[in-house]
């Protein structure tokens, strides 16, 4: 479950990085809406993505730099998701070789337990 939730977590966190900075920024760079200029006029791509308020815009390698800094925080939590997987892997293998392992000891004693009972009623017969 920890492993599984943790998972969860980067995911979502990976989400909101790809919806808030990659496509913000994928849709500034293919619109070339820089410095916070319209290029085309009357409802256009960029007034869209620009928006219509005097807001404090970023130029072209300041929107690049964001950009390549979202897709390796993106690529770092995958990695990250890829990591709480295979650990969930691995402790779930251990697990079982140790249930095997448990299991097999439990039935080793049961069968010299029920070898000795058997010594036993054999000993006991050849007394009589």
């Amino acid at each position: 479950m920890l492993f599984d939730g943790a998972s969860l977590v980067l995911y979502m966190c990976g989400i909101t990085v790809y919806i808030a900075n990659i496509v913000k920024g994928l849709r500034t760079v293919t619109a070339g809406a820089y410095g916070g200029a319209p290029v085309y006029q009357d409802g256009s791509l960029v007034e869209k993505v620009v928006g219509e308020g005097d807001s404090d815009y970023v130029g072209r390698e300041d929107s690049l730099r964001v950009l390549a800094a979202s897709n390796t925080i993106l690529a770092l939590v995958m990695v990250g998701v890829l990591v709480l997987q295979a650990g969930q892997w691995y402790a779930q293998r251990k697990e079982t070789e140790e249930i095997e392992e448990m299991d097999h000891k439990r039935d080793e004693k049961k069968r010299a337990k029920e070898q000795k009972e058997h010594n036993q009623l054999g000993g006991a017969k050849k007394k009589q």
